[in-house]
């Protein structure tokens, strides 16, 4: 009989270095081998605003952090994100206006409770209103799947019932997702989502039901909460990266089409210095779009197009 030698390393199982679970959702595919396509007017990029307006519970639950984590209720934190919606928000509009941005709006519905004028203020606008949650105080991915199909369904409703318009699209609160979050929400009635940040293209994800549902680029680099908060950069560092990222994608997308969005909380973006340095970023791309050179859009017209792309069935 053979015997392994006592110094031998021990046997590996064999499935350790099997592939590695995959979500299923798509497969691999180089940006470089995509079909081709152009944007509206012959566009090579596409450029939207992703604008955060949230409400968060007082004396509980999740939130961005100005200072040190303090015991509930955390008056400093708390009150420093509610500036985002009683000035920076209003002061954004007013930026957004002067330079004829359309922007996807992406708004938690406790606000019809708290200051519904301000989500009334962009609908007004003819702005996209896109479900983040019912507050940004709780995680998704927490949820059952009972309860988390409830909340989707309630956003829609709700949007619907007080501005004239149900969302099409989903950010998911905390970008939380359970494994049955792309099922849900096509199962809801929504057509795309901005959970995803893989690609800086379009992307169709499989359901379960068999149909597709879109995954459009949302951004975690080009995003004032991972930038700001957590890498505690200034605001004119931000808006410079606004202007190199559009003006590297601008050069990229002569070849294929790109999408470029822009991730902003009011709270953040919203404190008039960092407006200040936003004001000229926005500027930077206005006067691209002036110039005939990219589309400035909104997600769900993003969606729209492609969905309606014979190349990408």
């Amino acid at each position: 009989m053979h015997s392994e030698p006592q110094n031998a390393a021990p046997s590996i199982h064999r499935t350790a270095f099997d592939a590695l679970p995959v979500h299923g959702r798509f497969g691999y595919c180089a940006i470089i081998q995509r079909p081709h396509y152009r944007w509206p007017h012959g566009a090579g990029l596409a450029v939207y605003l992703g604008f955060n307006i949230e409400h968060f519970a007082f004396g509980q639950g999740l939130g961005a952090r100005l200072g040190p984590v303090c015991p509930e209720p955390d008056v400093l934190n708390y009150a420093w994100r509610e500036y985002g919606n009683r000035v920076g928000a209003w002061r954004c509009l007013e930026l957004f206006d002067s330079l004829g941005l359309p922007v996807g709006v992406l708004a938690n519905t406790a606000l019809y409770d708290h200051c519904p004028e301000l989500i009334a203020a962009f609908v007004a606008r003819g702005d996209e209103l896109i479900g983040h949650g019912h507050s940004n105080a709780h995680q998704q991915g927490t949820l059952d799947e009972a309860a988390e199909r409830a909340l989707l369904q309630h956003c829609r409703s709700r949007m619907q019932t007080h501005s004239g318009q149900a969302p099409t699209g989903w950010l998911s609160p905390w970008i939380s997702e359970s494994f049955a979050t792309p099922d849900l929400l096509l199962e809801s009635g929504y057509r795309y989502t901005l959970n995803w940040c893989h690609d800086d293209q379009p992307t169709r994800m499989k359901t379960r039901n068999g149909q597709a549902l879109w995954s459009i680029p949302y951004p975690q680099e080009v995003n004032d909460i991972p930038m700001i908060v957590a890498r505690q950069m200034d605001g004119k560092d931000f808006a410079q990266l606004i202007i190199d990222n559009f003006d590297e994608m601008l050069e990229q997308s002569r070849k294929q089409p790109l999408v470029m969005g822009i991730a902003l909380h009011p709270y953040l973006v919203g404190q008039p210095y960092r407006l200040r340095h936003l004001r000229r970023a926005l500027q930077h791309i206005a006067q691209g779009r002036d110039k005939g050179d990219m589309w400035f859009t909104t997600p769900g017209a993003i969606c729209a197009y492609v969905d309606g792309l014979e190349s990408l069935k």
